[in-house]
């Protein structure tokens, strides 16, 4: 009787063991990837093919939302307050997860606390673009046109504290040019305006600008990467142009909710670099001028956040910039 009630209690404590990891599985369940910006942008376009391929890979079901407004702060909140069981996730950015703590007066959730930072899945790079009829052809000419008209050219952004404008404040301050910033509501209109000459330059995220780069409407002087983008080789980096050690990305990584129990996590990491790392994931961004990124996950994700946020919070200081 002793052995058979120790064998059932072995019994009763494996299975109780054992299901908490069977519950823990996404397999058929619903998954819900948060997108804190509209249909169309760039976050939404990284976000769909990855959405699929991350459904197809957990044998899951995964279901784009779409949420916009106020910066990305809407999205971040609400999955920050979701329950942390691996059915609610987003597409953070380096707006939403690096630069907003510094923008915002007050912002409804913490970054790094708030969430559980699983991977980073792609990059993109802001580029340097001029009308074509602009007297530059590289950014050394630009540099020195600034220079024979100080305070004169005005440069154009997709908006405060987006990372075209704060990569245009940090270029401005290590080429010692005085150029004037002219926000906008959207990358669109300020392109239109660069088109249409009302502004001179812009700082704007490569897959923002590449049609208008290919269409020859825009020239593209230098790119924020550190490396230049396959899609525009002959485009070289705003480092190799004289100005060692530059370096801004846009970028996408996957969030969940703070206190994601530790065996889902791991799993989710391995999944989501496996299909970040992809032949056919890199196919579908680079031809966008963004590019895969399959090797930075869990710890390494969450080091490389806190190090966006150090970067990005000095630009916004440095910008004296602030949304109340």
């Amino acid at each position: 009787m002793h052995r058979r009630t120790f064998l059932g209690f072995t019994a009763a404590l494996t299975a109780a063991r054992i299901i908490p990891v069977r519950a823990q599985s996404l397999s058929g369940k619903q998954i819900k990837l948060v997108v804190p910006f509209p249909p169309g942008g760039a976050t939404d376009i990284v976000a769909r093919p990855f959405a699929q391929m991350l459904g197809d890979a957990l044998k899951a079901t995964v279901v784009i939302d779409n949420r916009g407004g106020a910066g990305g702060l809407i999205a971040a909140d609400a999955v920050a307050k979701s329950v942390p069981d691996g059915q609610t996730m987003m597409v953070g950015t380096a707006g939403t997860h690096a630069i907003n703590p510094a923008l915002y007066a007050r912002l409804p959730y913490d970054a790094v606390r708030d969430f559980t930072a699983l991977a980073l899945i792609a990059s993109g790079p802001v580029t340097v673009i001029v009308h074509p009829a602009q007297p530059v052809r590289t950014l050394a000419d630009l540099v020195a046109l600034a220079r024979q008209k100080p305070g004169k050219l005005n440069y154009g952004s997709a908006g405060l504290g987006t990372p075209g404008h704060l990569t245009g404040e940090m270029f401005r301050a290590v080429s010692d040019i005085d150029i004037q910033h002219v926000p906008y509501k959207g990358g669109a209109p300020a392109i239109t305006d660069l088109i249409g000459g009302q502004i001179q330059l812009m700082f704007e995220p490569l897959q923002s600008a590449l049609s208008n780069i290919q269409g020859g409407k825009v020239r593209a002087l230098a790119l924020s990467s550190k490396a230049r983008a396959p899609i525009v080789p002959d485009v070289p980096t705003i480092a190799e142009s004289g100005y060692a050690g530059f370096e801004t990305t846009a970028w996408w990584g996957v969030f969940a909710p703070a206190n994601l129990p530790q065996a889902l996590t791991t799993s989710l990491v391995a999944e989501i670099t496996r299909v970040s790392g992809s032949e056919t994931f890199r196919s579908r961004l680079e031809p966008l001028g963004v590019t895969a990124v399959g090797n930075v996950g869990g710890a390494a994700f969450a080091e490389f956040q806190k190090s966006e946020i150090a970067k990005w919070g000095k630009a916004v200081r440095d910008a004296q910039v602030k949304i109340d």
